[in-house]
């Protein structure tokens, strides 16, 4: 068992004083064993944006306590000391290495709202010093990384919620039980919609981090380069050392349910996306526009990302929609074929119950992540991190696909969907937002087509060698994400 000595743990760091007592690469340490009345002492590693919610969720609900804020980003602890000591709370330690808090054997669990490159590592090591996890979407920055995820979840038998809450909507359950139970014939497409505008975000020069971040933990897996004010706080979406894009931002919320809806699926047996960044120069890499068919056989899920302003399709912007033989189901509603007035979805017979949740919070996800932690039963979780890590693959996928690919113009009638009718309707709906909807001259513009990727469900491959050069990446080290769990 391997551990990181004391300089390996501080260099490069702000870290100083910090004992490296945690190792990366063996044995869980021993966690405490929870009694009925003992408070879960969680951690929260990421305090920007998402992090906010974290804290707000954990100081409502009852028997949770706050113990640790972790974050490289020192003005970040401010606010949420504040909203902490509001709510009634003990003052947490705050620290900046995530390490230092998963030494302390008294912490219960890890709160994941991180940038996406440090969330299955910081899944790993919790999973390996016993500790439970709530991983934000999506669970992984690339395939490999979300399968060690889960191999680490079961090996050191951790609690792990995706940080999908559709799955604990009884709404969506519901839908999935309909269309299941064939009511409405077989499901044709499961479209998922990201219609969210994102606004240029410039460029900004490369500069000396802020003294208060610690920019070296920042980067954390990711390779070295200089820092630039578009990667702290948010705008690291948008490259892919260390976002996946809006399709596995928001996108990977509608991703879960779009898959969630095909009864049994994990992977697909092909993927193909293409798009582009539109609108605007500026420094970001990955697309604000894009289109992703994912074959599953007698379904597709087919995925649109819009950045730039735009209408909502059959009234919805983030959002799915389900294309049945006997009509389509959007905003829980039901619209037969040829008819324009939908009608209320019914209650499936037997609809799925949702697991467990804790009493407090708004959201019943966090909620059920508190249950399954007290009942130590995986299966009473509504997100276990199989599934995201089934439908983070899916956005990873589709990027890869995209990545590959090769400009062509938007003026070429393209046969790269084949005979899939409905690839071709998104299309062409992809074309008149750009050019109507956002008077865009599409003569002389390229959108990127990517490569067929075949996919090989049983391995989590494809059929392209410069696809799976990138179902993993080069890790920084000591920040690596292993080859595989024992």
């Amino acid at each position: 068992m391997s551990r990181l000595n004391r300089r390996q743990f501080l260099t490069g760091s702000a870290a100083a004083g910090i004992a490296a007592g945690f190792a990366i690469g063996g044995t869980k340490s021993s966690g405490r064993v929870l009694g009925a009345n003992d408070s879960i002492r969680i951690g929260v590693a990421g305090l920007n944006g998402r992090g906010a919610s974290h804290v707000g969720e954990w100081t409502q609900i009852k028997g949770v306590e706050i113990t640790y804020l972790i974050d490289p980003d020192t003005r970040t602890y401010g606010r949420h000391l504040k909203t902490i000591e509001t709510a009634g709370g003990s003052t947490p330690q705050t620290v900046l290495d995530v390490r230092k808090a998963l030494d302390d054997k008294n912490l219960d669990a890890v709160s994941v709202a991180t940038p996406n490159h440090w969330h299955s590592l910081i899944t790993v090591w919790a999973c390996q010093a016993g500790k439970d996890v709530y991983v934000e979407k999506p669970c992984s920055h690339n395939v490999h990384e979300g399968r060690v995820a889960v191999e680490a979840a079961r090996k050191y038998d951790r609690i792990v919620q995706h940080g999908t809450q559709s799955r604990s909507m009884p709404e969506w359950a519901n839908i999935a039980d309909l269309v299941k139970s064939g009511r409405y014939g077989k499901l044709l497409v499961s479209r998922a919609l990201c219609y969210k505008p994102r606004g240029s975000i410039g460029v900004k020069p490369t500069a000396a981090a802020p003294e208060q971040v610690d920019f070296n933990l920042w980067l954390g897996p990711a390779p070295e380069q200089p820092y630039h004010a578009n990667l702290v706080p948010y705008n690291w979406h948008w490259f892919w050392d260390f976002g996946n894009g809006d399709i596995g931002n928001q996108g990977v919320h509608q991703m879960d349910v779009a898959r969630w809806m095909v009864p049994g699926a994990t992977f697909p047996k092909s993927v193909l996306s293409l798009g582009g960044r539109f609108g605007y120069e500026d420094q970001g890499q990955t697309p604000n526009t894009q289109l992703a068919v994912l074959d599953y056989g007698d379904t597709q899920i087919i995925f649109e990302v819009r950045g730039l302003k735009t209408e909502k399709y059959l009234g919805q912007g983030v959002g799915n929609i389900l294309h049945l033989e006997e009509g389509t189901i959007a905003g829980n509603m039901f619209y037969p074929k040829g008819a324009k007035e939908g009608e209320p979805l019914p209650k499936a017979a037997g609809a799925a119950a949702r697991g467990p949740s804790a009493p407090g919070g708004k959201d019943p996800h966090f909620g059920n992540f508190v249950a399954a932690v007290r009942s130590r039963k995986p299966a009473d979780l509504n997100a276990d991190i199989l599934e995201g890590h089934y439908s983070s693959a899916l956005c990873h996928l589709a990027n890869l696909s995209y990545r590959l690919g090769e400009p062509v113009p938007f003026n070429k009638q393209t046969k790269a969907f084949g005979d899939d009718k409905d690839a071709y309707e998104t299309l062409a709906r992809m074309e008149e937002h750009l050019a109507r909807g956002n008077g865009l001259k599409l003569d002389g513009l390229s959108y990127q087509l990517g490569r067929k990727l075949t996919v090989d469900a049983s391995t989590e491959t494809t059929d392209s060698a410069d696809a799976n050069k990138l179902l993993t990446r080069e890790y920084r080290k000591p920040f690596v994400v292993p080859d595989k769990i024992g």
